[in-house]
């Protein structure tokens, strides 16, 4: 679970791209944009731009690090920069930002509302506070406001990997790595509510494991067809385990069940699983897809497909998952901060398809690229 540290935060490229982002020549993957931990949706509740593709990417250019946001009409064949959220506190850093679309009106927000959340100041020194700062945008992602600081560190210690969801009550929840709890726990997973997204409730713990070495991360929600939803994470320094993903079910997206129970292990028949860094998407059939960084055999050495499957499950998590070829491969990816961290998954073509995110080193500089294949 490595973070996005000073390299990230102060190199500068020349190779961003703006305007209308086209397939590379003689590639099957196509460049995004310099940056790392992308994040995609499709707008479902914005009436004006319903059914468009938006994505994210914790990215930087010459002023700094900022979030760029690209939208796609055409289903992920092609991307153009639509807007970007250059919040003033990531001069001090910036990483992992999420992306989300209000399902319900919350407080003064409307439903189709899109939210961009990242950990802000986690290069500041000495005076370092992590916070996690959150934007808004009412035009699906071509102009943002900021909404509010939902958290700050009170140390040096660091909040990391924000989520948002909205519960079947209508409460819009932030998820959160959180390791101000050393040194009882290296990190755990905190929760917090709010009904408005300007005013937050205190922090709740969602995970805590033994022994205080573990460290859950990288929450991920997804909810599921029937009303239920999908909590997924991994676990780091976990017994015998490394960074292996992790998942429960609630029924209503707020009660999680014991922050103490790790819930259920994401692995294959063979007992191949990722290493670091999930993320999930639910498919209209109900299926969920996974990508995570390296792909390793059960006794966690990469193998030979590492970097270019994906993992797939038909009964919301249950069971076995099997593969699936992931649309962008990334060629023997390792345990960093840019190859296939945090890849970012969506439906396309009705299901038939999956559009991937996914970063890679081009010439030496973190490098998002996006391609679509079966599903």
């Amino acid at each position: 679970m490595r973070r996005l540290g000073s390299g990230f935060v102060l190199l500068v490229s020349v190779f961003l791209i703006g305007g209308l982002v086209t397939p590379a020549e003689a590639a099957d993957r196509h460049r995004l944009v310099t940056g790392a931990y992308p994040r995609l949706l499709r707008l479902q509740y914005n009436l004006l731009f319903r059914g468009r593709i938006v994505a994210a990417v914790s990215g930087w250019d010459g002023r700094g690090p900022f979030a760029p946001i690209y939208e796609s009409t055409d289903e992920g064949a092609s991307f153009h920069k639509i807007g970007e959220v250059r919040d003033p506190e990531g001069a001090w850093g910036e990483c992992c930002g999420t992306l989300y679309e209000l399902p319900r009106r919350v407080g003064r927000m409307p439903a189709g509302t899109l939210l961009w959340g990242a950990s802000y100041r986690q290069e500041a020194g000495v005076a370092r506070q992590v916070g996690i700062r959150i934007w808004a945008s009412t035009d699906g992602g071509r102009h943002w406001s900021f909404l509010s600081e939902a958290v700050r560190s009170p140390d040096h210690t660091g909040i990391w990997e924000p989520e948002l969801t909205v519960d079947n009550g209508g409460t819009l929840w932030l998820h959160f790595a959180d390791e101000t709890l050393e040194p009882r726990h290296s990190q755990v997973l905190t929760r917090m509510a709010s009904t408005d997204g300007i005013t937050w409730g205190p922090g709740q713990l969602t995970m805590a494991v033994s022994p205080s070495a573990a460290r859950p991360g990288m929450p991920i929600v997804r909810r599921l067809p029937d009303g239920r939803y999908y909590f997924g994470y991994e676990i780091c320094n976990y017994g015998d385990r490394y960074c292996d993903p992790y998942y429960k079910i609630s029924a209503d997206g707020a009660d999680l069940g014991d922050p103490a129970d790790p819930g259920t292990r994401v692995t294959t028949a063979s007992g191949a699983y990722f290493q670091h860094a999930q993320t999930v998407a639910v498919f209209p059939d109900g299926r969920l897809v996974m990508v995570g960084q390296i792909y390793t055999d059960r006794d966690g050495q990469p193998l030979p497909s590492n970097g270019q499957v994906l993992l797939a499950n038909d009964t919301s998590g249950a069971g076995h998952w099997y593969e699936l070829p992931a649309p962008v491969a990334v060629p023997d990816p390792f345990n960093d901060y840019c190859p296939n961290y945090s890849s970012t998954l969506l439906p396309v073509d009705g299901g038939r398809n999956v559009l991937e995110i996914a970063a890679d080193y081009e010439n030496g500089i973190c490098t998002t690229y996006f391609g679509k294949g079966a599903a």
